[in-house]
């Protein structure tokens, strides 16, 4: 007859347990010396091990958590969905270049084909917003990426010639088929319009109303890129 244990014992089982990684657990679990004892707590431990689960994305890596100095805007990796990120491709102007973002659980997925052809050449992804971060420096994105130099633009209360919405536009490169974390500064933001730089605008970080993420490199051909989290940093 198995005895029953007391809280305590399982008070040091618990830190050896989360240290592991989650594809370790199942097997750390079989290993232990004293897993008779285990049969008292399987509740706890059924939802530790789906909680577990839930961590790991589809390269077999949990996303790393973030730190509490930022703001979440948006979290593709959680079970709540997200809202759709429509396209605006080249095909507006004639191109023929296609582009989407798919929301999955390990992320948002921007991809497609960039084309040159008919002066075309960028593909993007937008959404509207009503963000105010003026207490923030930045943004920091986690993304996985294939290699090329993506853009992330704003669009705020900017106006140009009276009419047009102007973009604010930050670079950022990315490394084939490596989750990295980028950082994009406010204040180092380019202003342009349809592709041509502008001066003299100012970004209001206080009225953000459109945030995009766009390729046009000059490289014709497919890409790829996905996105984790967007979250504001000081």
């Amino acid at each position: 007859m198995i005895r029953q244990h007391s809280a305590v014992e399982f008070q040091l089982f618990l830190p050896a347990f989360l240290a592991k990684r989650p594809e370790e657990h199942y097997k750390f679990l079989m290993l232990t010396p004293n897993a008779c004892k285990i049969y008292f707590y399987l509740p706890a431990l059924a939802v530790l091990l789906l909680l577990s689960k839930s961590l790991t994305n589809a390269s077999g890596d949990a996303p790393e958590k973030i730190d509490t100095d930022m703001k979440v805007l948006f979290e593709f990796t959680g079970a709540d969905p997200s809202p759709e990120w429509p396209a605006t491709n080249d095909t507006v102007m004639g191109g023929v270049s296609v582009g989407k973002a798919e929301l999955t659980k390990e992320g948002m997925d921007f991809s497609g084909h960039l084309s040159l052809e008919n002066n075309g050449g960028f593909a993007s992804v937008h959404l509207g917003v009503d963000l105010d971060l003026s207490d923030y420096s930045g943004i920091r994105l986690k993304v996985l990426g294939d290699g090329r130099v993506y853009q992330l633009r704003f669009e705020s209360d900017a106006i140009h010639r009276q009419r047009w919405p102007v973009s604010f536009r930050g670079d950022f490169e990315t490394v084939d088929s490596e989750w990295a974390e980028v950082f994009i500064s406010f204040s180092e933001l380019s202003q342009t319009w349809r592709g041509s730089r502008l001066a003299g605008h100012n970004f209001s970080k206080d009225d953000i109303r459109r945030i995009a993420f766009m390729l046009a490199d000059g490289q014709a051909g497919e890409f790829t890129l996905k996105v984790a989290w967007i979250h504001a940093a000081y």
